[in-house]
């Protein structure tokens, strides 16, 4: 929507450029940073609705400012894609650790990367069936609101967290198998990576269970995906 604006922070000024003329031609208002540090001023100064961060900054890198951006009450909900040179799988792994929602390894689609761009900027809709809350536990989800509490405190999920536990919890019963889940809520075809699914049901389960290495409600089902338990009490 021309109403979002889009942080590009990267230090390669072709990159940059390219994605700017794309957002822009989309009709996205966007800013663009080439170091880390005024990267970080400039989220905390304009509130993007969403950020393109490279790793590979200077001053300071990408999975720094990742982490300042979540550790800021006023920014930790931004998502966030990553984009690095790197493919190993430890980067992006630590990317996601490090609370990015999605990440990309150059040289990369701009076409795909205008499609990611796209998917998480979406707003999780409750279904129209739905009732406004869903309780499980001591956990409420409180769709109206778009705010998920344990007991009498605010759980802080990721766009793409709240996503995965709402799509869990509307298929509660079925096991959802990982591409399946990787189709629904990132948007796209995202073959291979499934690592980012067991990621984010890891933090879920963290933020969410009880006692996170042995859950309750948010089962894996080895070799095939996860299943939400809908147990009483």
């Amino acid at each position: 929507m021309a109403s979002d604006r889009i942080l590009v922070i990267d230090d390669e000024e072709h990159i940059v450029e390219l994605i700017k003329y794309n957002l822009d031609t989309a009709g996205y208002i966007t800013d663009v940073v080439y170091n880390g540090l005024d990267g970080l001023a400039k989220a905390k100064e304009t509130k993007p609705s969403l950020i393109v961060l490279d790793l590979m900054l200077p001053q300071m890198d990408g999975l720094e400012v990742c982490k300042n951006i979540r550790r800021d009450e006023e920014l930790k909900n931004t998502p966030i894609i990553m984009l690095t040179a790197k493919s190993e799988e430890i980067d992006k792994i630590l990317g996601l650790e490090l609370g990015a929602d999605d990440y990309m390894t150059k040289p990369f689609s701009v076409r795909e990367l205008m499609a990611r761009i796209k998917a998480l900027l979406r707003r999780v809709v409750p279904a129209e069936d739905n009732s406004s809350t869903f309780t499980f536990s001591n956990v409420t989800i409180d769709y109206n609101k778009h705010m998920v509490t344990k007991g009498d405190e605010k759980v802080e999920l990721t766009l793409k967290e709240y996503e995965l536990l709402d799509t869990l919890i509307k298929n509660r019963g079925k096991v959802m198998k990982r591409d399946l889940l990787l189709d629904k809520i990132w948007g796209y075809e995202y073959a291979g990576e499934t690592r980012t699914v067991d990621v984010h049901i890891r933090h879920l389960r963290q933020k969410l269970e009880n006692d996170d290495k042995n859950p309750v409600y948010i089962e894996t089902v080895r070799g095939i995906g996860y299943r939400f338990n809908d147990i009483e009490g």
